[in-house]
């Protein structure tokens, strides 16, 4: 039986001041890694920096605040980053054949199917179907294929967020009986999941936080108006004395800061949690915005 462990909803990149520093922050981070497994580190291809990644921006402070007095590095954190996730919303039939000669054998691999999204209330992220009779193609290479279309779920069209939702569907094919390979599959399954993914109408996704405050009853009406100017949605509120407890749904991205905004709200007299609930579609104008300040980012890095 595998433990649940949640997906982190957020990232921020993390830079030592010095090569001592350096050395104290990789320490701290990897003992922090052992402690936590909703904590995770990774280094970004482009940039070379460190990236750290959990499931809320408190998660996040608490370790960067005992990476500065437990292991004294000095570091210099980044803007948080939500983590979107790229989805499709219509299906796609592909169609496709990687073929490449070169000297001596060649590579051949032609898979033909169906990009399906899954239903939004889908327990899994990912779905692969064999419907290959017959042999059309080995049943060696299908492991292959299923490989082939994960790998490109990795990293999306879109903006380079991490594809969900897609069920595969390997329904025709064809092989060389020379120059196929796993190899040759696996590439033509990501090439071809690339190509289905495009036309599926693609959406960006991002996460909703379950959020709990509790207040004094006299702070509900600019709380809850605050939360509201949040795309926020109050889902219910209970009074307890002379306090009121709200359940709401808020989208993360409209969360950054938010205990110094409540603190302010409530003379710091009201509380809050917050948890990953799920992820949403991202309203057409926000998607359309976050779509082309990752192209500004893109063109810089080109530039660089």
């Amino acid at each position: 039986e595998s433990i649940f462990v949640a997906v982190p909803v957020i990232s921020l990149s993390i830079t030592p001041a010095g090569s001592a520093d350096q050395e104290r922050m990789a320490k701290a981070l990897s003992r922090f890694m052992k402690e936590d497994p909703t904590f995770r580190v990774t280094t970004d291809p482009k940039t070379g920096q460190t990236i750290i990644a959990g499931m809320g921006e408190l998660h996040l402070d608490i370790y960067v605040e005992r990476i500065r007095r437990e292991f004294k590095a000095e570091v210099t954190v980044g803007i948080p980053k939500v983590s979107y996730r790229e989805a499709p919303t219509i299906e796609a039939e592909f169609n496709h054949r990687h073929k490449k000669q070169t000297g001596g054998s060649g590579q051949f691999a032609h898979v033909v199917g169906r990009l399906i999204p899954l239903p939004q209330d889908s327990e899994a992220s990912y779905e692969f179907e064999d419907n290959i009779t017959s042999a059309r193609i080995p049943g060696e290479y299908i492991p292959a294929v299923n490989k082939g279309f994960q790998a490109a779920m990795k990293k999306g069209p879109l903006a380079g967020f991490e594809i969900v939702g897609c069920k595969m569907c390997l329904d025709d094919g064809s092989y060389h009986p020379v120059d196929s390979s796993e190899m040759a599959f696996r590439i033509a399954a990501r090439d071809a999941f690339i190509e289905a993914f495009k036309r599926s109408r693609p959406c960006l996704l991002e996460p909703i936080m379950a959020v709990e405050i509790e207040m004094p009853s006299e702070y509900q009406g600019s709380i809850v108006g605050d939360l509201n100017s949040r795309r926020g949605i109050i889902l219910g509120t209970e009074p307890r004395a002379n306090y009121t407890v709200a359940q709401a749904e808020v989208p993360l991205a409209s969360m950054f800061g938010y205990a110094t905004v409540i603190r302010g709200l409530s003379k710091g007299a009201a509380t809050f949690s917050m948890e990953m609930s799920r992820y949403a579609r991202v309203p057409a104008k926000i998607s359309e915005a976050i779509l082309e300040e990752h192209r500004q980012q893109q063109q810089q890095a080109v530039g660089k």
